[in-house]
């Protein structure tokens, strides 16, 4: 009777919470203090701009950049226009590529990968979407900027710079909201462009209480207008016809004219601030209510342990967050003590991010050698920042374990095992990145495969492999 596949406390470590072993890596003598001492801001080696990522633009820098396309579209006469949009498509499609890139080679070579993995998760739950160009140039700069900094700080910091960050600003078009009866709307009645009510809808349905958490679609639109005034300096063609405003391109300003003056009223709560005081006040309330506690922890155990988390466990851990304000390595170092976080039995399986920054690293690979990355995780489906709605990428198996998403993977699974030839033995190469994981069944396909980058691409694609 065949033995059940079973990983060793270290391996868990190492697969479950980071983002996969490296040949020749020891694995850690203590798995719990290793994701600890990642997890300790006192101690921790996490670099929120590690040298991947250090000769990746700002996010002011690319909206200057931006701001220029646009100004240069305006100036071009009809027959450049073409040419131009071209050359400025491709400057976008580039920034974004680098950015997919550095993200890539930044998991490959971190010294903390189970911070490196939050970073992952935490983008993903302020999803931003490249679908819009200005977005395509700004979502690097997003993560590196609102969710690297604060990563191992407190949640509410963290979501007062991805709200406030000129990606989310304009991927939920915050910029075009006006109070009704803002002084701009009172001084000028044509001004119809009106509230907009995504970015509050967003905040409270998906970055903070949750779905079904109590809020009203009243208390959406009482948000919506405590935030208008949050704006940013213009990157369209027509910011250089206004040198009254001081403010750069793309950055971040709260604009009295164009909030909504009075009391707001949010579930239940009164907020009587003036100006930019008001939706901080809110953010405030939402990021420390016990339905957002709820909603992060679950969607933290969802991510490390199962499809379907523990109630226990989600329980305790949105206790932690309660009692410690939002401090996030608190949760964390919860959810490295919980039991239940480490079960032998490999629960979660891959996405199509997981796996190939898993595939590589288990690879040796340091850096992509020449390769894009962003073209690999598209065929996959799984484009990086282009999640097809504000909820983010899905976090369940069910979302990624179609026959033709797997297919996919056997065919990057040749691909990369192609690359590195005979360099490697698979037979050698499985229990090292899979140490008590490594079923029969699939020992036996590697130790029979007709050569050395065939037997690769079977470990790759194993089912032992697929999941962590």
């Amino acid at each position: 009777m065949a033995i059940a596949p079973s990983l060793s406390p270290a391996a868990i470590a190492v697969n479950r919470f980071g983002l996969g072993a490296r040949p020749g890596e020891p694995l850690p003598a203590d798995p719990r203090g290793w994701l600890a001492n990642q997890a300790d801001p006192r101690a921790s080696t996490y670099q929120p701009m590690p040298p991947a990522l250090s000769g990746q633009p700002s996010s002011a820098a690319l909206a200057v950049r931006f701001a220029e396309r646009q100004r240069a579209l305006r100036d071009a006469s009809d027959a450049d226009k073409p040419a131009v949009r071209k050359q400025y498509s491709e400057q976008i499609r580039d920034a974004y590529r680098d950015a997919v890139d550095a993200r890539v080679t930044s998991a490959l070579t971190t010294t903390t990968p189970f911070i490196e993995r939050l970073v992952h998760f935490w983008a993903n739950h302020f999803a931003v979407s490249i679908e819009k160009p200005p977005v395509a140039m700004l979502a690097g700069s997003f993560e590196n900027e609102a969710i690297r900094p604060h990563v191992l700080g407190r949640f509410e910091d963290m979501l007062v710079a991805a709200e406030r960050h000129p990606a989310m600003q304009i991927f939920l078009d915050q910029a075009r909201s006006i109070g009704p009866d803002s002084p701009a709307v009172m001084r000028n009645p044509d001004k119809r462009r009106g509230l907009n009510e995504n970015l509050a809808r967003e905040i409270m349905e998906l970055h903070t209480l949750g779905v079904r958490s109590g809020y009203t679609q009243a208390d959406v639109t009482e948000f919506a207008r405590a935030l208008t005034g949050w704006s940013l300096g213009a990157m369209t063609a027509t910011a250089a016809n206004k040198p009254n405003d001081p403010t750069p391109p793309g950055q971040f300003v709260f604009r009295p004219r164009l909030h909504e003056p009075g009391v707001r009223t949010v579930m239940g709560t009164q907020y009587a601030q003036a100006n930019e005081a008001q939706p901080l006040a809110v953010l405030h309330d939402l990021a420390n209510a016990r339905a957002t506690a709820h909603h992060v922890a679950e969607k933290l155990a969802r991510h490390f342990v199962a499809d379907t988390p523990p109630p226990a466990l989600v329980d305790r851990l949105a206790n932690v967050f309660n009692d410690t304000g939002g401090d996030l390595p608190s949760v964390y170092r919860a959810l490295i003590d919980a039991p239940e976080a480490w079960p032998p039995a490999p629960a979660k399986f891959k996405t199509p991010w997981d796996w190939t920054v898993s595939s590589l690293r288990g690879l040796g690979r340091t850096d992509l050698q020449g390769v894009r990355a962003a073209p690999l995780l598209t065929q996959l489906g799984q484009q990086v920042w282009r999640p097809g709605s504000p909820a983010g990428y899905d976090d369940i198996a069910a979302s990624w374990a179609a026959p033709d998403a797997l297919v996919r993977r056997v065919e990057l699974a040749q691909r990369f095992a192609a690359r590195a030839g005979d360099r490697l033995d698979a037979r050698t190469l499985g229990p090292q990145l899979l140490p008590g994981a490594l079923s029969d069944a699939t020992a036996n396909a590697v130790s029979r495969a007709e050569s050395a980058p065939t037997a690769l691409a079977l470990l790759l694609v194993s089912p032992d492999f697929l999941r962590r």
